[in-house]
């Protein structure tokens, strides 16, 4: 399969049998989402969260309790169409695995989170290089030294992607993605790493270094990893999230979530 050709439906049903590096370049014009599923009796907390931190953790829609489908992703499961899933316990990760039936529960309640990658096709667009999707690598991503506003139960640091940009062209990808608010928007950081925490660009907490390319400047954004942050750090009993640069491709269009 053509991943720049598949359908949305097309990329969740590869996923539930194949297993893909990154989802990055599937189905481009279509959006992609963060997962993370927890009990219900966390639920308001991890709500009031994503409310109070919304560059890292902005709400595309909520399954209720038992629900494993949803319209921004007509006829699928939640549990099975994610390439792979993340499980934690009580904050230590204990297995990754391409199917999540077994740890879904009638009060396990998912939050589907905006990706950045949504807002790619908008930079390849503008012809801003986009790294990682070049070098056939998944983004890589860091834990920073950035708080997230506590609630409830959870806190912890905020996780960020980069993607290193032309000097020249730093504006517009600026100017690109922070019309894309439901996807993490604007960079939350430019420049020097060190300033927010990241000591080796080559060494990323999450997916793939990628070959930074001279003239270039690393540029940060909100990433929809943070949610596992705060889970390492808050330790709910049981969280079950996406992997890392291996999303939900929904239904919904890219440009639905773009703002004038």
């Amino acid at each position: 399969m053509n991943p720049a050709t598949a359908t949305p439906a097309e990329a969740r049903a590869l996923f539930r049998t194949t297993e893909v590096p990154t989802t990055a370049g599937f189905s481009p014009g279509y959006a992609q989402a963060n997962l993370i599923a927890l009990d219900k009796r966390y639920a308001f907390d991890f709500l009031l969260f994503a409310q109070r931190n919304p560059k890292p953790c902005p709400l595309l829609g909520v399954l209720e309790a038992g629900e494993t489908t949803s319209e921004l992703f007509a006829g699928g499961d939640i549990r099975t169409d994610i390439p792979s899933y993340r499980i934690f316990r009580e904050g230590t990760l204990v297995e990754e695995v391409a199917d999540a039936r077994d740890y879904w529960t009638p009060t396990t309640v998912s939050f589907l989170i905006g990706c950045s990658f949504t807002f790619e096709q908008a930079l390849v667009d503008a012809h801003i290089p986009v790294a990682h999707i070049e070098q056939g690598r998944n983004v890589p991503m860091y834990v920073t030294n950035i708080p997230c506003t506590p609630a409830g139960v959870f806190s912890g640091a905020m996780v960020v992607s980069m993607r290193p940009i032309p000097a020249s062209q730093v504006a517009d990808a600026v100017r690109v993605t922070s019309r894309y608010p439901a996807v993490h928007g604007a960079p939350v950081h430019v420049g020097d790493p060190a300033a927010i925490g990241i000591g080796d660009l080559a060494a990323p907490d999450f997916g793939d270094a990628v070959d930074i390319a001279p003239g270039t400047i690393p540029v940060f954004w909100a990433c929809g990893v943070t949610p596992q942050s705060v889970v390492m750090h808050s330790a709910p009993d049981l969280a079950i999230c996406h992997s890392p640069g291996r999303m939900l491709v929904t239904d919904v269009r890219d440009s639905f979530y773009q703002v004038p």
